[in-house]
């Protein structure tokens, strides 16, 4: 692993740390702010959970609690809101980085969600705690700058190996942060700050946490990070010819006559390039689309036909967190370069398509068979491991593939002008927007869906739309960039 690789990554840790600390605590935060606005019934909140209810009592009205699933229910939504404000930044944010550089741009991004993770930290009031997940929406580019940062310094080769660094930091983070924030929920700020007599937010301390690790991260990317927008690693001479046809469409690849090709028309293959992308991100919506709805059901899964409390939650989905770690660490880094970006995430979705077919038997086997609908559950999460592990990384790698402009001048052997569609700060946040709209979307489909039809109907419906993505993945795999046979 590189320095900047190194940089990349353990920044990346330490982000996503302060990024998945608050998640557990989403339904006991709204369950405070409920108590202390309910004699409010004008308040902010209590009007917001009156829309969720009306919302939630068109398509389900539970038979005991219905105050339980509306705070869930709410939660998920904020997520959304969240993903919602993702969609609509990162091109942005990307664009920037093209402009004024990636690191420029990234502190910028941390400046905001440190003054996010300030403001949840006083928030008293739920208006104030939504401002803060507003402020961290707009705010959160590391990851997509990360990718950018990962994608200017890494050969095609290599670049696959290299973004698996942030799956596995993801996986990390989401087995260790959200047991973090549970355990320091419970514990009380030191008297020399409670001692102002200034009130804060009934989980300060996690707050506090996160303030912490985001000022750490801004401190360490200041010394440690350096620039690369405009840098290029340099490919093995052996491989550079190969790699000029391939022009990021192929998985690094070229497929040529004799192993001597060129491009017929740098036009055409700049267009063909271009429209890789489009379809990559319609792919990714679509994708993400469905598996973020899949996952948010799954704890009204367990709660409707195991009765889970929060600790089985938690069991089952640092699981898949685990599997999904080891998986990127021990397979995918190893055989993405042999197996191909394509190919690797239509591996993943078919991976998340039999994981379905599983959660569809499931609910008929409850009642007499329950300890094989638990081994049911059980593959699901294994397989959905498999597709966190795979699918998001590989097309994010086939995407930024894309990106890379390796027309060369024969007379000066430079690289010509990049496209402004293929600019990788821009494109890769166009790609990434893609996905966080369909997590975005994602959830309050698949809630409607599952309340209204039923587990076993929603999650076989969700298979065929997955078995569905990866014909359309291997359409994609097979595509090759236009070259032809150099003349002798």
């Amino acid at each position: 692993m590189g320095k900047v690789e190194r940089v990349v990554f353990l920044s990346l840790v330490l982000d996503l740390f302060a990024f998945t600390i608050p998640l557990p605590l989403f339904p006991r935060i709204i369950e405070w702010y409920t108590k202390r606005e309910s004699s409010d019934p004008s308040g902010f909140l209590s009007q917001t959970l009156h829309l969720v209810s009306s919302l939630r009592a068109l398509v389900y009205t539970p038979t005991s609690n219905p105050q339980r699933w509306d705070i869930v229910l709410l939660g998920g939504l904020m997520g959304s809101v969240f993903s919602a404000l993702q969609w609509f930044i990162s091109p942005r944010i990307g664009a920037l980085s093209d402009k004024y550089g990636r690191k420029r741009v990234l502190l910028l991004t941390m400046i905001g969600n440190i003054l996010s993770a300030l403001i949840w930290l006083k928030s008293t009031t739920f208006a104030t705690y939504l401002l803060s997940r507003v402020v961290g929406g707009l705010s959160e580019g590391n990851v997509q700058l990360a990718i950018a940062i990962l994608s200017d310094v890494t050969t095609p080769e290599n670049r696959a190996k290299a973004l698996a660094h942030v799956g596995i930091a993801f996986a990390i983070c989401f087995i260790i942060g959200p047991p973090i924030g549970a355990y320091f929920a419970s514990r009380p700020l030191p008297s020399s700050i409670t001692a102002s007599g200034i009130e804060f937010n009934v989980y300060a301390v996690p707050a506090l946490l996160t303030v912490i690790l985001l000022t750490a991260e801004t401190i360490f990317l200041i010394v440690a990070l350096p620039e690369t927008r405009g840098k290029h690693a340099k490919p093995a001479p052996a491989k550079a010819a190969a790699n000029g046809a391939a022009n990021g469409a192929t998985n690094g690849k070229a497929n040529g006559v004799n192993g001597t090709t060129h491009q017929t028309s740098r036009q055409a293959t700049v267009s063909e390039r271009i429209q890789m992308l489009k379809t990559l991100q319609h792919l990714h919506f679509l994708f993400l689309g469905i598996f973020s709805g899949v996952e948010f059901t799954l704890t009204f899964l367990t709660f409707d036909l195991f009765d889970w409390n929060n600790k089985e939650n938690g069991a089952l989905i640092g699981s898949i967190g685990i599997i999904s770690a080891l998986l990127q660490g021990g397979y995918v880094r190893r055989a993405l370069a042999k197996v191909g970006e394509g190919n690797m995430a239509r591996r993943g979705i078919m991976s998340c398509a039999l994981g379905l077919i599983f959660l569809t038997i499931l609910p008929s086997m409850v009642a007499n068979h329950r300890t094989v609908a638990i081994r049911l559950l059980q593959a699901a999460a294994a397989c959905m491991a498999m597709t966190s592990a795979t699918v998001v990384n590989s097309l994010t790698a086939y995407a930024s593939l894309q990106c890379d402009d390796v027309s060369v001048d024969p007379d000066t052997g430079k690289a010509v002008e990049e496209h402004p569609e293929l600019a990788k700060g821009k494109a890769l946040g166009k790609f990434r927007s893609s996905g966080q709209l369909g997590r975005a979307m994602g959830p309050i489909l698949a809630c409607a869906s599952y309340w209204t039809f039923g587990p076993s109907l929603t999650y076989a419906v969700s298979a065929v739309a997955m078995f569905a993505l990866s014909a359309k993945m291997k359409s994609v795999t097979q595509r090759r960039t236009v070259v032809s046979p150099k003349s002798e």
